[in-house]
């Protein structure tokens, strides 16, 4: 993993000038990969933004693993009240695949998964731009196998050319993962054990055997 560049500092920062401005809870869509790492990263921005969770992962390799992703995100939004509204993009599968064509060979947390996160944070950005959201972000950087550094790159150029300012972050960090671990089991979440795509399946079994 490269060194992170203090994005969580950074983001602590942004809400700092926000509040200092007397920006009062902004809206900020939240783009979601599964239920288990958007609790504590809803549960954080809360307390300073009106949260859009915005569901779209073209990514996950069959419908049913898309509608169970989505539906325990749902129920976790319904639990706490951690967001205002939830979106819940068609399943797309036909874009990821075309977006990674020529890549299905490439090793898990490769060139092929910074095409992906490119395509979920573009299209997160775009959405934010037409629901008219004050900026937006993702949940992606809770993982501890996820780049923060390449996430947050990423996320910053959707914004740019989307016109939607991206917030930075690195929300594994003061302890996010192992609170979603605790959300997890409190609110008795589906937790998968691949990251979504019929690539990281098979990497995943491969590996366990």
């Amino acid at each position: 993993m490269r060194h992170s560049g203090g994005y969580d500092r950074q983001m602590r920062e942004a809400i700092d000038g926000l509040v200092s401005r007397g920006q009062v809870r902004p809206t900020l869509l939240l783009h979601v990969c599964c239920a288990p790492c958007s609790g504590p990263v809803m549960e954080q921005l809360s307390a300073f933004f009106r949260v859009v969770v915005y569901f779209d992962n073209p990514n996950l390799d069959c419908r049913a693993e898309f509608d169970r992703r989505a539906s325990e995100a749902e129920r976790l939004v319904l639990g706490t009240g951690w967001a205002e509204r939830v979106v819940i993009a068609p399943y797309d599968a036909d874009a990821f695949l075309k977006a990674v064509r020529g890549l299905e060979g490439e090793p898990e947390g490769g060139a092929r998964c910074a095409v992906c996160f490119a395509l979920r944070l573009g299209r997160s950005a775009r959405a934010a731009r037409d629901l008219g959201c004050d900026l937006f972000t993702t949940t992606l950087t809770i993982s501890p196998r996820k780049d923060a550094a390449l996430l947050n790159r990423l996320g910053g150029e959707a914004g740019r050319k989307a016109g939607v300012p991206f917030l930075p972050s690195d929300f594994k960090k003061r302890g996010g993962y192992q609170r979603s671990l605790e959300i997890s089991r409190t609110h008795s979440l589906y937790r998968q054990d691949y990251c979504g795509c019929a690539f990281s399946r098979r990497a995943r079994r491969s590996g366990a055997q």
